[in-house]
């Protein structure tokens, strides 16, 4: 297996088949956004590969003024889930040792049963691989659990850094989440309203 960097070209192909496949639309960035924030030196699309077919893809959003990476979409094809890949990405990107922050989706109160063990998983999935459990926030309209692997980072730096990574611009983007607070739409999704 090799694990690299995507071209453009699978970098598009990846959009369409992979991430607007799976994850909801509030989730999506759009494409033209993580192109150009690639071009800002500022985003990794990492894929894990067997010969030319994608297994697996990591989502890296970094700034050169921070040492804290946020690991923003981690994702196996579907075909080949729940074979160890997910755990295999991440091992290799701890690898490259950057401290890394993630956001996993908490259970929603009143939701279905199983959607929230679907998201309680995904939590513990992240604690099996080195990730902590560090403090509630809020992106995308929703709440999440930020999981930290960053051993060498205070939890105020932390935050900091993870609340500068996405920019003052994205009003929608809270750390912490407070008890209470709604989380806002994604500027994406807001354009779609009006």
């Amino acid at each position: 297996m090799e694990f690299r960097l995507l071209t453009e070209n699978e970098i598009r192909i990846w959009y369409e088949t992979e991430l607007t496949c799976t994850f909801i639309p509030q989730e999506c960035k759009p494409l033209d956004d993580i192109f150009r924030l690639i071009a800002e030196n500022r985003y990794e699309i990492w894929g894990l590969f067997d010969g030319a077919a994608l297994l697996g893809y990591a989502c890296l959003w970094k700034s050169p003024h921070l040492a804290l990476v946020l690991l923003d979409y981690l994702g196996v094809t579907a075909l080949r889930r729940n074979a160890g890949l997910g755990g295999e990405i991440l091992r290799r990107l701890q690898a490259q040792g950057r401290p890394l922050v993630t956001e996993s989706e908490l259970p929603v109160e009143g939701d279905s049963a199983e959607e929230n063990a679907i998201r309680t998983r995904r939590i513990a999935f992240y604690a099996r691989h080195g990730f902590t459990a560090a403090y509630p926030m809020a992106t995308c309209g929703m709440a999440w659990q930020a999981m930290v692997h960053a051993p060498e980072m205070a939890l105020v730096e932390v935050m900091a850094q993870h609340k500068a990574l996405y920019g003052p611009a994205r009003t929608d983007v809270v750390v912490p989440l407070g008890e209470g607070e709604r989380p806002a739409m994604p500027y994406w999704m807001e354009a779609k309203r009006t």
